[in-house]
């Protein structure tokens, strides 16, 4: 064997089976330094994290494999789940030796050491990873009457017209209040089902739909209520019900880190009429929240004092969440919602998180639990704390931040080999229902529309220049081409590709509120809405893209190709991120291949398939 590697943990030669195992799983490592470096012991280093324990196996010679020296064990995956961290130490009969990592031979004891996921195995709902997503900010989608704030919670006053800018500025005070509302509502979204349906839509993620005194309903005022200004619970059971016969699901916005300082549960302002924990000690709420003294100063969110942090561990907090029959996770799915999606997943306790899914697989085992965590879910530290997200008993699947970080860098110039190796870390380290239930997406309410992050050449300094930033025509051109290859990469990649309501039709803006603005409806970007429609459908007809393997067939440079495998099924996509035309040759065993995206035919010759991908393109070949 010539492999320039003496372990490799993605390669077979070295390591079986690939990245993480279920718990007690029987794990061959293969160690192969060349036979001239005249090593003859080698021993396997595993440092288990969550246990606190260490093991060092020694590796026995299985003998030489050309000019390498292999040695071999077959190890048992830890019982329980656990992370596992690990290294090789080499030595020969005198003494002298070294230690194998990461970044290879090491003498100086710093070890950079390669990961190993041990899970639980358990279920994991199809219907997620398999789908196509379309997030709503639901005050910003679709409204069918100018809604009446009087009597509502908080200050709010609404916008006349439709296509008014969000308000930015600060209030006299000082303060963005978020108090501007456009009235979408839930209504408003049920009559364009047709339209989602029409794009490949599974899946509605939906912001925060429950009451609250502020546009994006994160402080929610009354988890037990839709609010007033999105219509009521029955209309929330009406779209599940229509969305239901459309073949999509509703995944609602579970905000359960903290509430809004006017809400029933604090009732900072007296708005409600019973007592809130920040008017009396006597409060049914009042252990929700650490007040230092009470009632002026409180634990919030990140110190926003509109965000009171509530006490999670607080057994009347995890009863009305959790565990009740009539708890706020089981009532909503009894109402018909599919999932829950959490926010701020980092800012909940293991056990909290844990509690939760429990609770949600009883009420019914095919919803779907998603956190928002935006690093690599498997390895997370939050507030100094390892965490034990996809270890089987907690979420199902996160938000996929590092996807959409990896695929900008390579569309904006990077080598398309380094996308690969992002993925590949996360494929490794994920579990593999985790890794192919990921929701992946270009953008969210929390980021800048993908717009104008992929046609924009600066970012503009100030929020009074960003709020009347718009890309120029030859900005514009450039952006929709990006964005094109964009969506083609997202919906064809593993896990679950997601829209934010309007990337499809050509919305620009920076950050909150700019990437919240109205749906353009009459004036959308008719060519990219009808590019994703057609990508959303090609998703829920192939099997290879919901469900199939993942294999890279090229990474270099401008170039990415890649495709998705099923036995009876092969789809692969092939990307050019550069504005000069690209060759491609790839190995093809048929003697026809057809571009899905134009309907174009190439006949191969000998086996080969020459092409030519055009400038900022790029194929879906089958």
């Amino acid at each position: 064997m010539s492999e320039p590697f003496v372990f490799d943990p993605r390669c077979e030669a070295c390591k079986t089976p690939f990245g993480a195992v279920v718990c007690g799983q029987e794990i061959l490592f293969h160690c192969r330094p060349l036979a001239c470096e005249g090593f003859t012991h080698c021993a396997l280093v595993l440092c288990h994290e969550f246990s606190q324990t260490r093991q060092e196996i020694e590796l026995s010679i299985a003998g030489p494999e050309g000019d390498r020296t292999c040695f071999t064990a077959a190890v048992s995956a830890p019982g329980e789940p656990e992370l596992t961290w690990y290294h090789f130490r080499l030595w020969r009969d005198d003494g002298s030796g070294c230690d194998l990592d990461k970044t290879g031979y090491r003498s100086d004891g710093n070890i950079d050491p390669w990961q190993l996921t041990t899970y639980r195995e358990s279920r994991t709902p199809a219907w997620f990873g398999s789908g196509v997503v379309y997030q709503i900010f639901p005050d910003r989608f679709c409204r069918l009457t100018v809604p009446d704030p009087t009597g509502m919670v908080g200050g709010r006053w609404v916008h006349q017209d439709w296509a008014d800018e969000p308000e930015w500025r600060p209030d006299p005070d000082g303060e963005i209040r978020n108090r501007d509302f456009f009235g979408g509502s839930l209504k408003g979204i049920i009559s364009k089902l047709d339209d989602l349906a029409a794009l490949g839509v599974t899946v509605l993620y939906l912001c925060p739909v429950f009451e609250s005194a502020s546009n994006h309903r994160y402080n929610t005022a009354d988890y037990t209520k839709i609010d007033p200004m999105l219509g009521s619970e029955e209309d929330l059971r009406e779209l599940c019900r229509q969305a239901g016969a459309r073949g999509i699901r509703v995944m609602l916005d579970g905000v359960f880190n903290h509430t809004g300082s006017q809400s029933l549960y604090f009732n900072a302002d007296g708005f409600y009429p019973t007592l809130g924990a920040a008017q009396s000690r006597e409060s049914p709420y009042f252990d929700w929240f650490s007040f230092h003294p009470w009632p002026e100063d409180y634990d919030a969110w990140w110190g926003i004092k509109t965000l009171p942090a509530v006490r999670e561990e607080c057994p009347g907090y995890v009863d009305y969440i959790i565990e009740n029959q009539d708890s706020i996770i089981r009532r909503w799915l009894r109402a018909g919602i599919s999932g829950w999606r959490l926010d701020v997943a980092d800012e909940l306790p293991d056990w909290f998180i844990e509690k939760l899914r429990a609770a949600v697989e009883e009420t019914d085992p095919d919803a779907f639990v998603l956190g928002e965590v935006w690093e690599d879910a498997s390895n997370k530290i939050a507030y100094s704390q390892r965490r034990r997200y996809l270890l089987g008993s907690e979420l199902h699947g996160v938000m996929n931040y590092p996807f959409r970080t990896a695929l900008l860098d390579y569309l904006k110039g990077g080598d398309a080999d380094s996308f690969r190796e992002a993925m590949e870390t996360l494929r490794e380290n994920y579990p593999p229902a985790a890794f192919y239930s990921a929701m992946n997406f270009l953008g969210t309410h929390d980021t800048a529309r993908i717009l104008t992050v992929l046609g924009a050449d600066r970012f503009p300094e100030s929020r009074e220049e960003r709020a009347a930033y718009r890309l120029s025509p030859a900005q514009r051109e450039r952006g929709l081409a990006l964005v094109r290859l964009a969506a083609l990469v997202m919906f064809t990649f593993p896990g679950a590709p997601t829209v934010y309501y309007g990337d499809e039709a050509g919305m620009e803006g920076w950050e909150d509120p700019f990437n919240r603005g109205t749906y353009p409806w009459g004036r959308e970007d008719r060519e990219l809405r009808a590019r994703f429609a057609h990508l959303g459908g090609l998703r829920r007809q192939r099997p290879s893209l919901q469900r199939g393997g993942l294999r890279w067939l090229f990474t270099s440079g401008p170039l990415l190709v890649f495709a998705r495998e099923l036995p009876e099924e092969r789809t692969v996509t092939a990307v050019n991120a550069s504005a000069e035309a690209c060759p491609l040759t790839l190995p093809w065993p048929v003697p026809q291949a057809l571009d899905r995206l134009t309907g174009q035919s190439f006949s191969v010759e000998s086996g080969m398939l020459c092409l030519t991908l055009p400038p900022y393109g790029g194929m879906l070949l089958t």
